[in-house]
């Protein structure tokens, strides 16, 4: 599909259009001089760890415990994400130190 200079102009322009306005819409929507309405305030608190909850599941989809390594690489990075949360309690810490020894354990290890 080719596109002429002016329909790549356009799909630009139409694209940061929309960054822009999902990125300023909010402030508008919910100055700070007004509380936010309780349904906000409310998916603000629970939909973090959910979020968290359906990457967690995502991530793990495919691991067969029937199949070498049966899980062993993943069960390894989880307790090292849980241990790091818990010494440090900085999300991406964690999750970067238990990326890092799952990576390591699957080029190294369990190569």
């Amino acid at each position: 599909m080719c596109l002429t200079a002016i329909q790549t102009l356009l799909m630009i322009l139409a694209i940061a259009a929309g960054a822009q306005l999902t990125r300023w819409l909010p402030f508008v929507l919910f100055p700070e001089t007004q509380q936010p309405p309780t349904v906000v305030t409310y998916l603000g608190r629970v939909l973090p760890p959910a979020m968290m909850g359906l990457l967690g599941v995502y991530c793990l989809r495919n691991v067969s415990l029937a199949a070498a390594p049966h899980g062993i690489p993943e069960a390894v990075a989880i307790v090292v994400v849980a241990l790091l949360h818990r010494w440090k309690g900085n999300v991406l810490f964690s999750i970067a130190g238990g990326t890092a020894v799952y990576m390591c354990l699957i080029q190294v290890a369990f190569a």
